[in-house]
């Protein structure tokens, strides 16, 4: 190719070349000036968007008669009611009433005379005096103020109402009904949206079956849920409740109840970390460091689970279960796995079974089970029991406990079926009395007085130089019957009946395995020696945690 032809070539592809950026150019130009029309569209769309929105916010009204006085209301519409009430409406909500003063240009009235206001078909509130602001959607109500909702109605001197926040708002002092219960509190919130009251200061509840006093209560009309707070009150015929947080359902009458939580019966007060309770039922339930006390009897049961049971004027007890019950100069106290009180007061039985155990000053004992007779004054001691009188051991199949009704102090008791008492001598071996039955005697101190064994008596008897406590034989004996009498815890005397077998042995001529009667068993290891001790072989015991109740949401209404 000559130098002509490739002067032509390069001629021809540099005007392809300038051409098509020529429809480059005017293709970007054509983007550009579509995205600057789009964009005026949006912007006019959105435009016309604020117009309608800000004109969509304006107060709408309705009168029949309008004027000015602008000496008195400058810039304002004065409207009155002829035939029909004056009329607004904004964004949902509608206002009557005989007269009203517009501003307009501040999207705020003044209404008074005969007032209703009107927010879709849940909400109706009526006044003598209203005012409303179109921008805030903030209104206020006063004089003879009446709310009404589809579960409640609310009256009260004024109200304020935040449409924004759908909240009603009264500080004057307001009385809430709904189906089933009349409340009255000097502060309180009405949240629409969660149909919620929260009453604040004096708030009390009345119900046909009780009355609650609180500090603050937050409500839940459509479903009868209430939850207290600070000291509250709730007081019936049957009983009253004390908590200082706490729930309860009005409609269902069953609540749950911590912090200083406790139940006042006629006879009773349940007191427990939290407590359940049930109306209906005649029945609550108590857990960790529960105290039930009895003043009928001058009983208090402790332990960690508890249930009462009004109608059947019970109380089950267990989790380290222990009653104790004053008598004339101290307490008697009854531990065991589980206790049951039950009967009417003048007739109390208590029941303490699975590892029993009993104590009292200088006397105490155990078995698999106690059963006490309040009005028998007796107490039964059922299941390997024994008992210890000082260093005297008591054992046998059945031991029942006398006291006097009067005093409560024990008088007697009687041991049936393989009697046998036992006690260590001072020095070396042990005194032993055994038979078919014994009936014993206390004195004033609870130290036996005297023991009378029947049918088959036996005893070993260890004899002793009064001065020089010296040894000076064993006596071995049978007979029909036995008397013993005490002293200070010490057998001083033994009586037998006519012509018993007595021997008196001396100590070298009498083997080791001939000192013990047939059934001896010493179990001085599980005396009990204080009230501590009572505890000492239970299992160690976790306190379950305890659900607790919320503490109320703070809101600022004015906010």
């Amino acid at each position: 190719m000559d130098r002509t032809e490739n002067k032509l070539s390069f001629v021809n592809s540099l005007k392809r070349h300038q051409q098509k950026r020529h429809s480059n150019v005017n293709r970007r130009s054509f983007y550009k000036r579509a995205v600057l029309i789009l964009g005026l569209i949006v912007l006019n769309l959105g435009s016309l968007h604020a117009q309608e929105k800000t004109k969509s916010t304006e107060i709408n009204y309705i009168s029949e008669r309008t004027s000015k006085d602008e000496s008195k209301y400058p810039e304002a519409l004065l409207m009155y009611k002829v035939n029909n009430q004056v009329i607004f409406t904004h964004e949902g909500v509608k206002v009557w009433c005989d007269q009203a003063i517009f501003y307009e240009k501040d999207n705020f009235f003044r209404a008074s005379g005969n007032v209703r206001i009107q927010q879709g078909d849940s909400i109706t509130l009526t006044s003598d005096y209203a005012e409303y602001d179109g921008n805030t959607q903030f209104a206020f109500a006063s004089n003879d103020v009446y709310l009404e909702t589809e579960e409640t109605n609310l009256t009260t001197d004024s109200l304020f109402f935040n449409r924004q926040k759908q909240e009603a708002f009264y500080r004057t002092g307001g009385v809430i009904r709904d189906t089933s219960s009349t409340i009255t509190s000097t502060v309180g919130h009405y949240y629409i949206e969660q149909k919620k009251y929260s009453f604040t200061d004096n708030v009390v509840v009345t119900n046909e079956n009780y009355v609650i006093h609180s500090d603050h209560i937050d409500y839940y009309p459509e479903t009868g849920k209430a939850y207290l707070y600070g000291p509250s009150t709730i007081t019936s015929e049957e009983n009253k409740l004390y908590c200082e947080r706490g729930f309860y359902n009005t409609q269902k009458d069953y609540g749950y109840f911590v912090k200083k939580a406790n139940i006042d019966y006629e006879y009773r007060n349940l007191k427990g970390d939290s407590i359940y309770f049930d109306r209906n039922r005649g029945f609550a339930s108590a857990t960790n460091n529960i105290i039930v006390t009895d003043t009928s009897n001058q009983s208090v049961a402790k332990g960690h689970y508890a249930e009462v049971y009004r109608d059947r004027d019970s109380v089950f007890i267990t989790k380290r279960a222990l009653i104790s019950k004053r008598q004339e100069k101290d307490s008697i106290h009854i531990h065991s796995d589980t206790i049951m009180v039950t009967g009417k007061p003048d007739h109390r039985v208590i029941r303490a079974f699975y590892k029993a155990k009993i104590f009292k000053e200088d006397f105490n004992g155990k078995a698999d089970s106690i059963v006490s007779i309040q009005d028998e004054g007796l107490t039964k001691m059922l299941g390997r029991p024994v008992v210890f009188s000082g260093l005297t051991q008591l054992t046998g199949d059945t031991i029942e406990l006398y006291n006097n009704t009067q005093t409560n102090q024990l008088d007697s008791l009687s041991v049936f079926d393989n009697a046998f008492l036992i006690q260590k001598d001072s020095i070396d071996g042990f005194n032993q009395i055994k038979g078919k039955i014994m009936y014993g005697l206390f004195k004033e101190n609870n130290e036996l007085d005297e023991a009378n064994f029947i049918k088959n008596t036996e005893t070993i008897y260890y004899w002793r130089d009064d001065k020089t406590a010296d040894l000076i034989g064993i006596n071995k004996a049978v007979s029909s019957s036995i008397k013993v009498v005490f002293e200070n815890n010490d057998i001083r005397s033994i009586e037998y009946a006519e012509d018993p077998e007595n021997i008196t042995h001396q100590p070298n001529d009498f083997p080791e395995n001939a000192r013990k009667l047939r059934g001896f068993l010493w179990r001085g290891d599980e005396r009990i020696c204080s009230k501590a001790a009572l505890f000492t072989d239970d299992e160690p015991f976790t306190l379950p945690k305890i659900r607790g109740i919320p503490l109320p949401e703070k809101d600022a209404f004015f906010n």
